[in-house]
């Protein structure tokens, strides 16, 4: 033997090598899809700034993996020859998620890319037991998961309160009947066992997870510093991504917005204080001071959208109900700012519908109230994803995928 390779061989190294340079890549290639910012091979090999044979490689180990499909370019124009699209793929893996909120839950089974698969009825009542809920939960995603064939790659919860870090137990359920400090992640992930499903399960605040949503795939998209604030059922959340990263504080804890004071002398909140964001721009808020008594056929935020939606322009009641909670969610937001100095904010359930029923008036109060509204202009947009938290609950589950697609995916 004279030790030299083969042509073929020579040939086999050099696949092998290029894929082992861009194993590395896996990740962030998968998330450069995941996310729609490389809906091309070009555009992939130029985000990872790697060579165009690493870039089919990782694409091709990707694709093998049954995460994405890469086919071939559309017609291009009269030079070069078109770049490979790479798309995920419609029959890949997919992850449960599910929402649990003082009105019911919803389950569900997610893509990549953001997309709803499949969605359970859902519930509208729940009880008092975190354990009886998060076993409902997990019993109709499974019944999905058998209903459509397709493989689990983990799981993840989205619920209305803090959920302190590393232990996971939400701290302060204030709109639903569970014991504060209950251990939601641990009751979760031991449903998730029970199920027979093998996949990690993790467990996150409602709105964190709507933002993290929201910047992945919605009106966060390209933010660097993104303030998402909402109210859902009940009560008002914020949360803060930074560079693509939620910002949960030392111990998973930070921007409970809804407990900041906007009017000192207003409702008593849950929290003990008085005045809190919670209290003066949520759904009952509003249909309080628009003199609308909640009733019980449909939840307390689809009443306030519809009310706002047929009545604004038409009751003087309605209208002033309206600028009071769009004032008070001024104030709140200005103060954000000032801390924060966000470079965009999103507004999700009701305060979306607020935003759009009068975005001048919201605007001048942050702006009037805010050193850095007056001096830049933050825009404030509205959330552009119908259900932005149970489509963060899965960008949880996805984590482990989007960081290691081979050792995740193992098995």
């Amino acid at each position: 033997m004279n030790g030299k390779a083969e042509p073929n061989e020579v040939g086999q190294v050099s696949t092998r090598t290029r894929l082992e340079r861009g194993r590395g890549a896996l990740g962030p290639a998968l998330e450069l899809v995941h996310t729609g910012r490389a809906p091309t091979r070009a555009v992939l090999t130029a985000e990872l700034g790697v060579t165009r044979a690493t870039a089919g490689a990782v694409a091709a180990e990707l694709e093998a993996l049954g995460l994405i499909r890469v086919e071939p370019g559309a017609a291009a124009g009269s030079q070069g020859r078109p770049s490979h699209r790479l798309v995920v793929a419609d029959d890949g893996p997919v992850v449960l998620a599910a929402q649990v909120h003082a009105d019911g839950f919803r389950a569900a089974l997610v893509g990549l890319g953001g997309e709803i698969v499949a969605t359970a009825p859902g519930c509208e009542t729940i009880d008092a037991d975190p354990a009886q809920v998060l076993g409902s939960v997990v019993e109709a995603g499974a019944e999905l998961l058998r209903r459509t064939g397709r493989r689990c790659a983990g799981a993840g919860l989205a619920v209305p309160s803090a959920v302190a870090e590393p232990e996971g137990n939400a701290l302060n359920p204030l709109h639903l009947a569970w014991p504060a400090g209950a251990p939601v992640r641990e009751i979760f992930a031991a449903q998730v066992r029970a199920a027979n499903l093998p996949v990690p399960a993790f467990t996150g605040n409602d709105v964190n997870l709507a933002a993290l949503a929201e910047h992945r795939h919605g009106a966060g998209l390209g933010a660097r510093h993104l303030l998402c604030v909402a109210t859902g059922h009940r009560g008002v959340g914020g949360a803060l991504v930074l560079d693509g990263r939620l910002h949960t504080g030392s111990s998973g804890l930070a921007l409970e917005v809804g407990h900041l004071t906007v009017n000192p002398e207003g409702r008593p909140c849950y929290c003990g204080s008085r005045g809190c964001l919670d209290v003066e721009a949520d759904p009952l808020a509003f249909l309080t001071a628009a003199g609308r008594t909640p009733g019980p056929e449909v939840n307390l935020l689809q009443q306030s959208r519809d009310l706002l939606r047929r009545e604004y322009a038409d009751d003087p009641l309605v209208r002033r109900a309206a600028e009071e909670l769009i004032d008070r969610l001024g104030l709140g937001l200005a103060g954000l700012v000032n801390i924060l100095n966000p470079d965009r904010i999103i507004l999700g359930g009701l305060h979306r519908e607020l935003l759009d029923a009068d975005p001048e008036r919201l605007r001048a109060v942050v702006a009037d109230r805010s050193l850095w509204g007056r001096s830049g202009g933050v825009p404030i947009l509205a959330c552009t994803l119908d259900h932005n938290s149970l489509v963060g609950a899965a960008e949880l589950a996805w984590q482990p995928v989007l960081d290691d697609p081979l050792g995740a995916l193992a098995g």
